[in-house]
Parts: structure tokens; C-alpha cells; sequence
């Protein structure tokens, strides 16, 4: 079993930005390929970004290329994301996932999720 929590959410103005961390317990971390979602009210979970369990391979979605950057390290337990240049339609809740297989692909096939935390962008 794979526990992961979110942390790292709030409220900021459009432009900003803000640090994301997921952080898994157990001893296995370095074996699961961590993605990162969002989903906002009303709207179906969407795929933010993943990387793979060394840290070497990454992929984003068109909507947040350039913006947003994922990393993790290994030796903490913990994936990151790093969103810049926030917009108020980057409002949602953001989840970080894990699977053993690296998907750069929709929420429906990752196995282990976090409770998600809220980030609210004000124009």
C-alpha cells in the first residue's frame, strides 16, 4: 500500500505562485511513476503532469506546459510541483497519484491517490 499527501495549497492572486509536495510513506516510493491532477468544480479529473521513478522522464499537459514544473526526490519520499504564472482557471483541487507504470495518461489508471489540496487563483 502506497499512503500519499498533499500539502501545500491556498489562495493566490493570478500571476502567482505556488509549491505543491506529496510526500508517501512507506519504502517503495522510488518504484512508483508519480502524476500529478486537478479537478475543478463540476469538470471530470485532468491529468497535470507525471514523472518517472527516477526522476529522468517527465510529460505535461498542453495547459500547463511552461508553467508548471514536477520533480520529486527519492531520498525524502516526496514529488513536488512547482506552478508558476497561476490563472484563475488553474483553480481546483490537486491530487498527486502513483502507479508502477509511467502514464501520461488519465486518472483512471493510477492506483494509489492523496486526499488532494485546494488552490484557489483570485483575478
Amino acid at each position: 500500500q502506497v499512503q500519499l499527501v498533499e500539502s501545500g495549497g491556498g489562495l493566490v492572486q493570478a500571476g502567482g505562485s505556488l509549491s505543491l509536495s506529496c510526500t508517501s510513506s512507506g519504502r517503495t516510493f522510488s518504484s512508483y511513476a508519480m502524476g500529478w491532477f486537478r479537478q475543478a468544480p463540476g469538470k471530470e479529473r485532468e491529468f497535470v503532469a507525471v514523472i518517472n521513478q527516477s526522476g529522468q522522464r517527465t510529460a505535461y499537459s498542453d495547459s500547463v506546459r511552461g508553467r508548471f514544473t514536477i520533480s520529486r526526490d527519492n531520498a525524502k519520499n516526496t514529488a513536488y510541483l512547482q506552478i508558476n504564472s497561476l490563472k484563475p482557471e488553474d483553480t481546483a483541487v490537486y491530487y498527486c497519484a502513483a502507479d508502477r507504470t509511467y502514464y501520461n495518461g488519465p486518472y483512471y489508471l493510477y492506483d494509489y491517490w492523496g486526499q488532494g489540496t485546494q488552490v484557489t487563483v483570485s483575478s
